[in-house]
């Protein structure tokens, strides 16, 4: 059984003053190209079943400048939806909202079709990822390009807790983490890795 990598996207303007940012299509920094080219020795000599990305240029374009190739765009690497909060900080929130917690109360709708994720709605969605994910880990190692939030739900999701407990698993950008197994049950084998 392969190892599950996965990276979160480089630096966006966003990503650095704590915007929540998931259909918004920023570019990486200059920092964020950096961040994503500095994984590249890390991934070099390894030869992947299953190279996915989410179909946000952010994600997109840190696999290529990580040196990743045959990417494939899975719609359902998406970031969380956060309707009414794109682009809000949560300190912003907390304005009105002093004890909000995305993990526990989710978004408000916005108008424009996009109605925002509960986590258990990102969880069906990592869900669906691991059914495609779990049979090319026969065949080895499986690397995936995303976001920070639907990263955490979909590593919640492997190891078997509900998509809440995302929460527990803070990621950086620009990072590569490893997930494998041990006695045949998924575990953490590596945690926001850079060189």
């Amino acid at each position: 059984m392969g190892d599950l990598l996965l990276v979160r996207h480089g630096e966006t303007e966003w990503s650095r003053s704590g915007q929540h940012t998931s259909f918004t299509d920023l570019p990486l920094t200059e920092a964020g190209e950096a961040q994503a080219a500095s994984l590249a020795p890390l991934l070099a000599d390894r030869a992947f079943a299953l190279v996915l990305t989410s179909p946000l240029r952010r994600a997109a374009h840190t696999a290529e400048l990580a040196g990743l190739t045959g990417a494939v765009r899975d719609p359902d690497l998406h970031e969380w939806d956060y309707g009414g909060y794109e682009g809000v900080t949560t300190d912003e929130i907390h304005r009105t909202r002093p004890d909000w917690d995305l993990w526990t109360d989710g978004v408000p709708p916005r108008r424009d079709g996009h109605p925002g994720e509960t986590p258990e709605q990102v969880g069906e969605r990592a869900d669906r990822v691991l059914g495609r994910v779990v049979p090319a880990l026969e065949r080895g190692d499986v690397i995936l390009v995303a976001h920070s939030h639907f990263l955490r739900v979909l590593t919640a999701r492997r190891l078997g807790l509900p998509p809440r407990e995302g929460r527990l698993f803070r990621l950086e950008t620009g990072t590569l983490s490893r997930l494998s197994t041990e006695h045949g049950r998924p575990v953490i084998l590596e945690w926001n890795a850079r060189p």
